[in-house]
């Protein structure tokens, strides 16, 4: 990462509050010196705005502004997507796991915006597959549901929300006991939670008005989800979960996904000590997931042929980590809805930890 080239000039004005930051046309910058760091390039070109005479410089547009060690940025990119949780990454890499942690949250935000700006917007032209990855926080007693919507044919992650359970299944009686004993102190979570965030789901896929064929498994809530997307004219086609899950399957893209996140990620292996604390960093994680799985792995790894997002003809080629990883995209200037806008501010609360940490750097945004 410390060899991305650096922009030739720069492109628009870096302070949201300034009329060129949105429409870069006749914006005029000057030369402001520059300053000297241990990091390569050692000497880095300054700017000040004409207009607003906001001071920037050469790093503010690349993805590793304001980073002491701009290094870690990849090999933190791809240690993620390899099952390695943080403390390994931090062991091999010679840094702190907070450091590790900091990089991880800007990969996942970054990738949250990468995505944004690349997905379909102007309807859905495939049928699609939705189900719940399952996992949890913290502890088993807070399970959480990750809802994905992938195309069918394309194999592409179109979105995800997150939804909040409580714990089911058998139990003994202690650990009934000790669920009791926690929802009186935390609180249930919403019994309509994965209701509502699908249909949130199928209305950040396509915001407008449409036919959608959605094949599903027979979650009773699925229906009602379709109900609440009222803008939408939805064929419902379902299957049994407990059909093979073979290429056959009419949900075997989301099956398919789901087998590749808990492969991919040290936070979803089953019977790990690596699980997520917070459920806002595993969302991050899931981001960085969302963008390998789109843009940068084959759609087959038998026929390495086209990756999802060349499926639906949103990129030309397989990219490069160095083609996501080097541009810093800005949120003044990538609009997220609202859900994933409050995913983007680490703004979803843990119960078990309220208090946690949210996005609130202003430069650094």
């Amino acid at each position: 990462m410390t060899k991305s080239p650096a922009p030739q000039a720069p492109p628009f004005c870096p302070n949201p509050g300034c009329p060129f930051h949105s429409v870069p046309e006749g914006w005029r910058y000057q030369r402001d010196g520059y300053h000297l760091r241990k990091t390569a390039p050692n000497r880095v070109q300054r700017y000040r705005c004409c207009h607003c005479r906001r001071r920037f410089s050469d790093q503010t547009f690349l993805l590793t502004y304001w980073l002491k060690r701009p290094e870690l940025l990849l090999p933190t990119f791809h240690g993620l997507l390899s099952c390695s949780c943080l403390r390994q990454i931090a062991r091999a890499q010679e840094c702190s796991p907070q450091t590790v942690l900091l990089h991880a949250n800007r990969l996942g935000r970054h990738c949250q915006l990468f995505h944004e700006r690349l997905r379909p917007k102007d309807g859905i032209t495939e049928s699609l597959a939705m189900d719940g990855f399952f996992s949890f926080e913290y502890s088993q007693f807070h399970p959480t549901s990750y809802n994905v919507l992938v195309g069918r044919k394309s194999y592409f992650l179109h979105g995800f929300t997150v939804t909040e359970l409580r714990r089911s299944g058998t139990m003994t009686k202690a650990q009934q006991a000790y669920r009791k004993e926690n929802e009186a102190r935390l609180g249930k979570p919403d019994p309509r939670g994965t209701e509502k965030e699908c249909a949130e789901l199928l209305c950040i896929v396509a915001p407008k008005p449409q036919s959608l064929v959605l094949h599903t498994d027979e979650h009773r809530d699925y229906p009602r989800a379709i109900a609440r997307a009222v803008h939408l004219d939805v064929t419902h086609r379902t299957i049994s979960s407990r059909a093979a899950r073979t290429p056959a399957n009419p949900i075997f893209s989301v099956n398919l996904n789901d087998m590749l996140t808990r492969h991919s990620g040290a936070n979803h292996k089953r019977e790990t000590i690596a699980f997520p604390k917070r459920r806002q960093m595993a969302i991050w994680r899931m981001a960085v997931f969302m963008v390998w799985r789109n843009y940068m792995k084959w759609a087959s790894e038998r026929r390495h042929h086209d990756t999802p997002a060349m499926r639906l003809g949103l990129t030309d080629h397989r990219l490069s980590p160095m083609e996501v990883l080097t541009t810093r995209l800005f949120p003044s200037k990538v609009h997220l809805p609202e859900r994933w806008s409050e995913y983007y501010w680490g703004r979803v609360k843990s119960r078990e930890i309220p208090n946690g940490r949210e996005h609130a750097l202003k430069y650094a945004a």
